[in-house]
């Protein structure tokens, strides 16, 4: 019996982070972090978003001595996009609005990161928005590679 609990605890301990690394989607950048957001905060207002702010974390964290790669996070939205989300499942908000995270990894690969819309859908039991959730997944797959490719 304890040999049972221990592999399950393993198996725990092990699938954990996997788990935490669902619900996003990862696109490769062509530039550095910076001319990636900059590029991102560009198509979002081109495309008539509100960016309402850009979080450079990394910058922050070596204000308090701590050193992070490159680090952004751009927060943006539409109400004509994220309200009818919410009009499905009022308890979206908390994941509203949108984010994309833009980062270096350890082998200096630069990435933009945000929620899949699945994941959302899931996440707050959307049940009737398919069309919606589907136009939101194509705009941030349109957006991010706009931002990410040359």
């Amino acid at each position: 019996m304890k040999r049972v609990i221990l592999a399950a605890l393993l198996i725990f301990i092990i699938a954990v982070p996997v788990f935490a690394a669902d619900g996003v989607i990862n696109i490769p950048s062509d530039f550095s972090v910076k001319r990636t957001a900059d590029r991102m905060v560009k198509v979002l207002k081109k495309k008539g978003m509100t960016v309402f702010k850009r979080v450079k974390h990394s910058s922050a964290a070596g204000k308090v001595g701590i050193t992070l790669r490159p680090t952004e996070l751009i927060i943006f939205g539409n109400p004509k996009v994220g309200s009818p989300l919410m009009r499905c499942q009022q308890s979206v908000a908390i994941d509203l609005p949108q984010k994309v995270l833009i980062w270096k990894d350890e082998n200096g690969k630069v990435w933009l990161t945000y929620n899949d819309p699945d994941y959302l859908k899931q996440r707050h039991s959307i049940e009737g928005c398919d069309g919606v959730l589907g136009k939101i997944k194509k705009a941030l797959a349109g957006l991010t590679k706009a931002a990410a490719k040359k």
